[in-house]
């Protein structure tokens, strides 16, 4: 199967935690992230349609970390094999630069899973 996405993406090998900063609770881990957007693992149904403030931190392969806080909208949601959660991608609405400089150079890094 061809892969037809517009921004390269990268699977995570690890449970990164994904924050909601308006309830200050966790929302599930990332699946993956592109500069885009992300493919959550969500631990409880998101509101369709409706925008987030996500808060998550990434560690680069110099071991460098960052805690990035980006604005997101809810595009879909299917519910994963595993019972109890639920796949939504979402696409990012407001990034700060600096963050997008980080997520632009994670997902680039050489035996990243990226795809």
């Amino acid at each position: 199967m061809n892969e037809f996405r517009r921004a390269r993406r990268r699977k995570l090998d690890h449970n990164v935690d994904v924050i909601d900063t308006m309830t200050a609770q966790s929302v599930g881990h990332l699946g993956d992230l592109s500069e885009t957007g992300m493919l959550l693992i969500a631990s409880r149904p998101l509101v369709s349609d409706a925008l987030y403030q996500l808060r998550f931190r990434l560690v680069n392969a110099a071991g460098t970390s960052q805690t990035l806080e980006i604005g997101a909208h809810e595009l879909w949601m299917d519910e994963a094999a595993a019972p109890g959660q639920i796949w939504a991608g979402l696409r990012f609405i407001d990034v700060s630069s600096q963050d997008l400089g980080f997520i632009r150079r994670w997902v680039a890094e050489p035996g990243s899973n990226a795809f």
